[in-house]
């Protein structure tokens, strides 16, 4: 006679949704927008990150950068090794809550052609990143 293990599976078809907040990853390296355009890329390749949060001087998130956008600055015909991150970002750059759920905020990469966005609270601090799975 052979034993046969059942499991019990819920009676609901749909898990519920799971949350930005216990999907994003929260190490991440996190740098002022005062930093220069060089010194990031720099941090970058000795993190080995493809992004990095950056914060204004109030500690708020400013958003996101990526080597590309920093290497296209660089190349640029105006580069000047004074460039600060801050120069670098948009006014706003896009952000979400830890309460949004993660297929929302999927949804709203794939829309903006982005794939991390910064997590952050109500007051707009930085939590950490949401990065869409490759």
């Amino acid at each position: 006679m052979t034993l046969v293990q059942t499991q019990f599976r819920s009676v609901r078809a749909n898990p519920a949704p799971q949350a930005v907040g216990d999907a994003m990853e929260a190490a991440w390296p996190q740098v002022c927008d005062d930093m220069t355009v060089e010194v990031a890329l720099s941090v970058m390749a000795s993190a080995r990150t493809g992004h990095l949060l950056v914060c204004d001087e109030d500690g708020l998130c400013a958003g996101l950068v990526t080597p590309a956008q920093l290497a296209a600055v660089r190349d640029g015909d105006a580069y000047t090794d004074r460039i600060r991150l801050r120069d670098v970002l948009a006014d706003r750059e896009p952000s979400t809550s830890p309460l949004t759920t993660t297929a929302e905020a999927e949804h709203a990469m794939r829309y903006r052609r982005i794939d991390a966005l910064p997590v952050v609270d109500e007051q707009g601090s930085a939590l950490g990143v949401l990065a869409l799975a490759r």
